[in-house]
């Protein structure tokens, strides 16, 4: 009887099998008619399973989004769109960067530029290349007639003399000289030491923690956070300025 048995059950699994092989197929092909129908303005060459398995869930990892699968043990570093081609990933930054800025006291910044121009908050770092070109578009900006009122916060944690960098910009006379000076790569030859710009380093360093900024420069403008030197969203901040600037002078000249 057991003998009779056994067969008959090997059958019965190979039919589950092969049932849920087809169940596979048809939800996949369900999926892809989906996906053209949602997306028609996308055409897709190829469509297959994901290696992600599960539920995915959302987190911010340095003011970026993420997104984690635990099934399948992946994290995704991507940007996700709903079906009218809305960036949920951007709104979700800018709702964490407006969270951000609730600790950010600008009273505590060390500024830079005209009062009264347009004002982003900036964490950079002496010795990051890349905040050193920001530095120098910034100031290609200013000579067009575009300045812009920047509060730097110091990370310096990145580069090992960031911090002692970081303290001379603070401790000398001129600050914002100082701070030109450090950022086009001149090195001094001696470094200003005084426990005010200690402090402000150490709180510096506390805040950039609390908030999560993980790389440089980051930049909050208009309560949106950019992070790295991203021209392209800074030639819009610009130009969102300068339009209603040249809209009240075209008036005034009009009375």
């Amino acid at each position: 009887m057991l003998a009779l048995l056994q067969p008959g059950a090997a059958f019965a699994k190979e039919d589950q099998g092969r049932t849920s092989d087809t169940a596979l197929a048809k939800a996949a092909d369900e999926a892809e008619r989906q996906l053209q129908q949602t997306f028609t303005n996308l055409r897709f060459e190829d469509f297959g399973p994901s290696p992600v398995e599960g539920p995915i869930y959302q987190a911010s990892a340095g003011g970026r989004i993420v997104y984690y699968a635990p099934q399948s043990e992946h994290i995704l570093f991507a940007t996700v769109y709903d079906r009218n081609g809305v960036n949920l990933t951007a709104l979700a930054q800018e709702q964490g960067a407006t969270r951000r800025l609730k600790a950010i006291d600008p009273a505590k910044a060390l500024a830079i530029g005209p009062a009264g121009a347009p004002t982003v908050i900036e964490f950079t770092d002496p010795d990051c290349p890349y905040c050193q070109a920001l530095d120098r578009f910034w100031a290609a900006k200013a000579a067009e007639g575009k300045p812009v009122r920047r509060l730097i916060f110091f990370v310096s944690g990145i580069h090992p003399t960031a911090a002692a960098k970081a303290e001379h910009i603070l401790c000398s006379p001129d600050r914002e000289a100082a701070f030109k000076a450090a950022y086009s790569g001149q090195s001094p030859a001696g470094l200003a030491q005084c426990a005010q710009g200690r402090a402000k380093v150490a709180d510096d360093a506390e805040l950039v923690a609390r908030i999560g900024i993980s790389g440089t420069p980051t930049l909050i403008a208009d309560g949106k956070l950019i992070s790295g030197f991203q021209q392209a969203e800074l030639e819009a901040f610009l130009d969102s300025h300068a339009r209603p600037a040249a809209a009240k002078a075209a008036s005034d000249a009009s009375r």
